[in-house]
C-alpha cells in the first residue's frame, strides 16, 4: 500500500500528505487494547444513527442500513472473524471502516457532528457502567459467603489482637464479618459511583456540542441507559473523573484485600495454625516437600501496590492536561482496564479461598489465656462501683502478681486479690470463662452470639 493511500484512509487524513512514520502509527494507535469495547461502540453507534433521523441527516431506512450493518460488524467480533486494517487507529475506525466495507458510502453520514471525542467518552462510560455491575454482583457474593460462614461458626472462639499481641477474646465469626464489612462500604461506594459514571458525553462533538438541530440528547441517554446528560461539553470530553474515581476505589478495595490476606496468611503459619487453605490455592515448595504455601493469598496482598500504581500513574497523566480532549486521554484505558481486570479475578479469588478453607477451632480455642481476661477483670470491679481508671491499675497489678510468680492469672487465690482490693469476691472467678467475656459484649457491632448473629443478618440483607 503506498504511503499516500495509507494517509488518506485514516479519519483525519485529509489535509495530511506526508508519510506517517510507522513507529508512530503504532505508538499512536489504541486498537491493540481498546478493541475489547466494542460492543459498546456499536451500541452507541447504532442509538446515534437513531437520533441522526430526528436532524434531518439520516432517513428511517439509511439509519436501518446502518443498525444492520453494525449487527453484522459486532457478529465478525463476537465469532472472532474481524480483521483488523493497517490504518485502524482504535476501535472507532475499526467499526466504521468495516461498516463502509459492508454498507458503501451511507456509513459516512454517521460520523456527522459526532467526534472521536464524544465517542470515546461514551464508550468508557457505557464500559465501565457494565464491569460495575459486574463487580457488584461478584462483591455481593464474597461477602454473602462471609456472612454465611460466619453464622455457620458462630461457636468457635479465638484471640482477637492488636499490635498483633493477644488482646480479648473474641468470635472466630466476628474477625471474618470485620474483613465483610469493609467490603461492604466498598460495595456501597462502588454503587454510589455509577450514577457519576452514568452521564452522557455523546452529543458534545469534539468540544463545543452538536451543530444539527433536533439532536435529542435526552432520548439518546434514554436509549443507551444513562441517567443523565453531560451539561457542559466542553467537560463532557475531557472529564476523566469518573476513571481517576474507579481506579482510587480499585486502589482501597485492593487495601482491604491485602488486610484479610495478611490475616489469613498469618494465621495459617505453623506458628498459628488457625487457618488452613485447600490445595487449589496453595503451591507447593520445588525443593522443600514439606511446604505448603499460601500463594492465593499472597498474589492478593501483591496486587494492592500494581493497583495504587495504576491510579497513581494516571494522576499524574491527568494533572498537567490544558481542555479540553488531548491524547494525553488515551493513557486512561490501559490503566482502567488492568484494575478492573485485577480487581473481578482478586473478588473471585478470595471468595473461593474463603469458601473452600478449614479453621482449626481446638487451636483457636486453645491460643486463649486468662490474661486476655484482664479487661473483664478491671470490668468486674466497675460493677461493683470502683472506677474504670482504678480498676485500670488494679487488674494491671493483679498482672504482674502473676506474671512474677510464673502463674495464670486465674491461679491467682481470692486471698491475693483480696491484698489488692478489699472489694473482691469469691465470684471473681466467674470472671476467667471466655464464653461469658464474649457474651457480655452484647451492645450493637459487639462479638455476643445475637449481637454476630444481627451483623450476619445486615450483611445478608444487602447482598440481595
Amino acid at each position: 500500500m503506498a504511503s499516500e493511500d495509507f494517509t488518506k484512509k485514516k479519519l483525519w487524513g485529509g489535509r495530511f500528505t506526508g508519510e506517517t512514520d510507522p513507529i508512530m502509527h503504532a505508538f499512536n494507535e489504541s486498537l491493540s487494547y481498546d478493541k475489547r469495547m466494542w460492543a459498546q461502540d456499536i451500541r452507541g453507534s447504532q442509538a446515534y444513527a437513531k437520533a441522526l433521523i430526528g436532524c434531518g441527516i439520516l432517513t428511517e431506512q439509511e439509519a436501518d442500513q446502518i443498525i444492520a450493518g453494525l449487527d453484522q460488524v459486532g457478529k465478525e467480533w463476537e465469532n472472532g472473524t474481524f480483521k483488523a486494517a493497517p490504518e485502524d487507529e482504535d476501535i472507532h475506525t475499526a467499526n466504521e471502516r468495516r461498516l463502509k466495507e459492508l454498507i458503501g458510502a451511507v456509513a459516512g453520514k454517521l460520523h456527522t457532528g459526532r467526534s472521536r471525542n464524544d465517542q470515546v467518552a461514551t464508550d468508557m462510560r457505557m464500559w465501565m457502567l457494565d464491569e460495575v455491575d459486574v463487580l457488584v454482583k461478584l462483591l455481593k457474593e464474597l461477602i454473602c459467603v462471609m456472612g454465611k460462614r460466619a453464622e455457620q461458626e458462630v461457636d468457635v472462639l479465638m484471640p482477637g489482637y492488636t499490635h498483633l499481641q493477644r488482646a480479648q477474646p473474641i468470635r472466630w465469626s466476628q474477625l471474618l464479618l470485620s474483613h465483610a464489612t469493609y467490603f461492604l462500604y466498598d460495595l456501597e461506594r462502588l454503587q454510589s459511583m455509577r450514577s457519576r459514571v452514568s452521564m452522557l458525553p455523546l452529543g458534545a462533538g469534539p468540544l463545543a456540542g452538536n451543530p444539527f438541530a433536533g439532536l435529542d440528547r435526552k432520548k439518546l441517554a434514554e436509549n443507551l441507559g444513562f441517567d443523565s446528560v453531560g451539561i457542559n461539553s466542553m467537560h463532557s470530553v475531557s472529564d476523566r473523573d469518573f476513571i481517576v474515581e474507579m481506579l482510587m476505589w480499585a486502589s482501597l478495595f485492593s487495601v482491604h484485600i491485602s488486610k484479610i490476606a495478611e490475616d489469613l496468611i498469618i494465621y495459617s503459619s505453623s506458628e498459628f495454625g488457625f487457618v488452613q487453605l485447600s490445595d487449589a490455592y496453595s503451591t507447593g515448595s520445588s525443593i522443600m516437600p514439606q511446604k505448603k504455601n499460601p500463594d492465593s493469598l499472597e498474589l492478593l496482598r501483591g496486587k494492592s501496590g500494581r493497583l495504587f500504581g495504576n491510579m497513581s500513574g494516571f494522576m499524574m497523566s491527568l494533572k498537567g492536561i490544558p481542555s479540553t480532549y488531548n491524547k494525553d486521554l488515551q493513557e486512561d484505558k490501559e490503566p482502567l482496564f488492568d484494575s478492573i481486570d485485577t480487581t473481578k479475578a482478586c473478588v473471585q479469588i478470595l471468595t473461593g479461598v474463603i469458601s473452600t478453607m478449614t479453621i482449626n477451632s481446638h487451636k483457636m480455642r486453645g491460643a486463649l489465656t486468662t490474661d486476655m481476661l484482664a479487661t473483664d477483670l478491671a470490668d468486674y470491679l466497675v460493677r461493683k462501683g470502683i472506677p474504670f481508671r482504678e480498676t485500670h491499675h488494679i487488674s494491671g497489678s493483679a498482672v504482674k502478681m502473676a506474671e512474677d510468680r510464673g502463674c495464670e492469672l486465674s491461679d491467682l487465690t481470692l486471698d491475693d486479690f483480696l491484698t489488692l482490693n478489699p472489694a473482691f469476691e469469691a465470684d471473681v472467678q466467674k470472671v476467667w470463662d471466655p464464653e461469658e467475656s464474649v457474651e457480655r459484649r452484647n451492645a450493637i457491632g459487639g462479638t455476643s452470639r445475637r449481637a454476630v448473629h444481627e451483623q450476619v443478618e445486615h450483611l445478608l440483607a444487602r447482598c440481595q
